[in-house]
C-alpha cells in the first residue's frame, strides 16, 4: 500500500486525506486479491450519509454480491464515476483510478485512532490479516 493511506484493517478499505479536508476512500489490494475479480462497482451517490464500517457501496463479484464497508463516516462528495463502464480499473489501480468516492469526514478526529496509519502500522495489519484469512503475501 502506497505510503499516506490510513488502513481500516477489519474490511480492507483505505482512506486519504486530501489538500482540501475530503477523504478518497478506495479497496486495499489484499482484499481484491482475497475477494476475486470485481464485475461490476455500485458506490452510494453523491449525497449518501454513511459511517465508519457501514455499507458504502457493493462490488459484484464471480459468486457474490459484497458491501464494501467504509474507513470513516461523512458524506460522499464525489463518485468515481469511471467505473461504471470499467469496473476492472478497481483491479488494475487500486490506490490509483480504481478510488471509489470522497467523503466529507464528519468525524475525522475521533475515527482515524480506529485506522492503522503509518508505513509500519499499516504493514503489520496488513500481515495480520492476511495470516487470518490465510492469504499468502508476497
Amino acid at each position: 500500500m502506497p505510503p499516506g493511506l490510513w488502513l481500516w484493517a477489519e474490511d480492507q478499505t483505505w482512506a486519504q486525506l486530501l489538500p482540501d479536508g475530503h477523504v478518497r476512500v478506495g479497496i486495499t489490494a489484499l482484499g481484491l486479491r482475497a475477494s476475486g475479480e470485481v464485475y461490476m462497482c455500485r458506490p452510494k451517490s453523491a449525497g449518501s450519509v454513511v459511517e465508519q464500517g457501514r455499507s458504502i457501496g457493493v462490488v459484484e463479484l464471480a459468486k457474490s454480491i459484497v458491501a464494501v464497508k467504509s474507513p470513516l463516516s461523512g458524506t460522499v462528495v464525489r463518485v468515481n464515476g469511471a467505473l461504471e463502464d470499467r469496473p476492472e480499473r478497481v483491479h488494475q489501480s487500486p490506490y490509483g483510478d480504481g478510488w471509489l468516492v470522497e467523503l466529507a469526514p464528519s468525524a475525522l478526529d475521533d475515527e482515524k485512532a480506529r485506522l492503522a496509519i503509518g508505513e509500519h502500522a499499516v504493514r503489520e495489519a496488513l500481515q495480520h490479516w492476511a495470516w487470518l484469512n490465510k492469504i499468502d503475501t508476497p
